[in-house]
């Protein structure tokens, strides 16, 4: 029987996830907003791209493992109320000001279209990401404060990913903070068929940090730092000559890509949904956060099967924890690799590996096996090991002849005949003795 509390729990998850559904049906998601622009004492209307994660549906946010596991209905009643109250420019003014952030918050029209979407038609995504950043928010925090940048950057990944590790866009980027397959070699983020560490959360977030760090090293002011972050240090330099030199991100705002106007914009409406969500009857999805987590290097190859087997973790527990392997495969016997586990599993894993490594591998790591080809012999002219059943020879050679021609008699070739003796190169002398493999 399903206890109470898991019954509130798979509710209020099933009304979101119906509440996304039906507005996808009734109407399509939105791709821009419509802007008031004012512009030397003028006003023109602009339409600008939202950011992609703003495009996400609910339901693709809550596939995560520990969301669907770890969200639960708080035992007060508390939901998000469909009620979103209206204020005014003044009192939105009032509290970005009041905010204890290093980087500029301000505010105009464009700023509080973003205000009303995350606080409006976002108001679910912005209960879900509320109760996302119990898992991530430390480790943004620790990384951010390690390389000296303000901590608001937190939220960064809102606008990036909603939060999402697995998030990726059309254009490739890949992870929380949406690096780009180039750009996260750069900063160290190996990628192949079986690993993308732009998906890993710890290590995409120091990266992250240090390319912060780099660009304010160049820009010195946060608003271009995260638009170069967001198009890349080439169009924001494009927009800084177009606009005859102006470093102030609201002077070149109209010369930046169309996404990248919405970009900063965004990132305000962000820190200021996920400070005053209160004011607006968002309620957070409230969470049991998992036990804590250790890192374990793994030099050998691994499966997550080959874990779960004899660990007691769930297969969608480990991808959950370690994202970043696409294949459920560890390739630690070509570079050490991370692996993350709950703390209450890393005792278990380290009393076990020995029997974990070998478990159930020629099954899983068949693409691995060595196979013999049909009709083939191993003394072929590759130079292959020597087959099981061969026959050993000895020849002795004659005057006249040559490693070819002794190589044509026993149909084997030249290079198994020097590699069967330990020759350095073709040269024989008549009356020595040769080992042939038959």
């Amino acid at each position: 029987m399903m206890n109470m509390r898991n019954l509130q729990r798979f509710t209020c998850l099933a009304m979101l996830l119906a509440a996304s559904a039906t507005c996808r049906i009734t109407a399509q998601t939105p791709q821009s907003v419509d802007v008031i622009v004012r512009e030397n004492g003028a006003e023109r209307h602009d339409t600008i791209d939202l950011p992609v994660s703003m495009t996400y549906p609910i339901d693709s946010l809550l596939s995560d493992w520990k969301i669907r596991t770890f969200v639960v209905l708080d035992d007060d009643g508390c939901e998000t109320s469909k009620q979103n109250p209206v204020f005014s420019d003044s009192v939105y003014i009032d509290r970005l000001s009041r905010m204890p952030t290093v980087m500029e918050m301000a505010y105009n029209d464009v700023v509080r279209r973003f205000i009303d979407q995350y606080t409006g038609r976002l108001r679910n995504h912005v209960a879900f990401m509320l109760s996302a950043s119990n898992f991530y928010i430390p480790i943004f925090e620790e990384a951010l404060d390690a390389y000296g940048l303000p901590l608001e950057l937190k939220y960064l990944p809102i606008i990036e990913s909603a939060l999402n590790p697995s998030a990726i866009s059309r254009a490739g980027a890949s992870g929380l903070w949406q690096f780009m397959l180039k750009t996260g070699k750069i900063y160290g983020l190996d990628s192949n068929s079986l690993v993308d560490e732009r998906q890993d959360p710890i290590k995409s977030t120091w990266a992250a940090a240090r390319y912060l760090k780099e660009l304010h090293n160049i820009y010195k002011d946060w608003n271009l730092v995260i638009a170069a972050y967001n198009c890349g240090p080439g169009n924001v330099n494009k927009a800084i000559r177009r606009a005859g030199g102006k470093t102030d991100y609201w002077e070149i705002y109209n010369n930046l890509p169309k996404e990248t106007r919405g970009y900063v914009p965004a990132f305000i409406a962000a820190n200021y949904a996920m400070t005053y969500y209160c004011d607006h009857n968002i309620c957070p999805l409230e969470t049991n956060i998992p036990a804590d987590t250790d890192t374990l290097t793994i030099s050998k190859r691994l499966h997550f099967e080959q874990i779960a087997d004899l660990c007691g973790i769930s297969i969608d527990q480990l991808r959950s924890l370690n994202p970043q392997y696409k294949k459920d495969v560890i390739p630690g016997d070509i570079k050490p690799y991370t692996l993350r586990l709950p703390h209450t599993e890393v005792c278990a894993f380290i009393d076990k590996q020995d029997t974990i490594y070998t478990h159930k591998a020629d099954v899983l790591f068949s693409n691995r096996r060595r196979v013999e080809i049909a009709g083939a012999s191993s003394s072929s002219s590759r130079g292959t090991a020597t087959p099981a059943n061969a026959k050993l020879t000895y020849h002795k050679i004659r005057n006249g002849e040559s490693l070819s021609t002794i190589a044509a008699k026993y149909r084997v070739s030249v290079n198994n005949i020097k590699r069967w003796n330990n020759m350095r190169n073709n040269n024989i002398v008549a009356g020595k003795t040769l080992k042939i493999y038959k």
